[in-house]
């Protein structure tokens, strides 16, 4: 069967912009968008101080085949960001160190896999950002087909190319690159209430009664 492609066009963010991004936390993103666009909790990096920032670029395979992640590696542009649907399934590794050495071949700055990695600690020694649901060592086929930049769901979180990745060591979340500019505006006002809180909490004021949370007796 064969890889399909998308064509697809979306804005590229200046190097400026996506460095005031680098400093946002994955949890603060999330915060700002209502808790939505966060993928689930399965979703972790391979290695402690792994992060993620960049555009995505997306792949759905056939479940336990990566062709058209093989095919994907040489049309990302620097910079961007691999996500791929994986249909979730655990058992069968749909990338490893063969694909990690050619992705870093192309200056691609990370992986976000709803499945299987392997070859980790060889991928840990590279350095490569690679966040997975999984490791298993079974590899996989090649040949039954996939679909490059089109718009996905990705460990329950929606996808599409363009899409700012954020990756830490609490997981990854999702932003649509049409509000990213909102956003951000959000997250930093979010992170200086957040350092207002924790200097209150330091001056002997808790937190709970900054929330105004209440007690009733009963």
């Amino acid at each position: 069967m064969a890889v399909q492609k998308h064509t697809v066009s979306f804005e590229k963010l200046s190097k400026e912009t996506l460095n005031q991004w680098r400093k946002i936390p994955s949890a603060i993103a999330g915060d700002c968008m209502n808790r939505t666009n966060v993928m689930s909790g399965d979703m972790k990096p391979i290695a402690e101080g792994m992060t993620l920032c960049g555009q995505a670029r997306t792949v759905t395979t056939m479940v336990g085949d990566n062709a058209a992640s093989h095919a994907a590696i040489s049309m990302l542009e620097p910079g961007e960001i691999m996500v791929i649907d994986a249909r979730a399934h655990k058992d069968t590794a749909v990338w490893g160190g063969i694909m990690t050495r050619a992705a870093m071949q192309q200056n691609i700055a990370g992986l976000v896999v709803d499945g299987a990695v392997r070859d980790v600690d060889e991928i840990r020694e590279l350095g490569f950002s690679t966040f997975a649901t999984a490791v298993s060592p079974t590899g996989p086929s090649k040949g039954f087909g996939g679909v490059i930049d089109g718009i996905i769901a990705c460990a329950m979180c929606p996808v599409k190319p363009g899409d700012i990745v954020l990756g830490d060591a609490d997981g990854v979340t999702i932003v649509p690159l049409e509000r990213q500019a909102k956003i951000l505006a959000a997250c930093i006002e979010k992170i200086a209430q957040e350092e207002a809180t924790n200097a209150d909490t330091k001056g002997g004021i808790l937190p709970g009664s900054r929330f105004g949370i209440t007690i009733e007796e009963i």
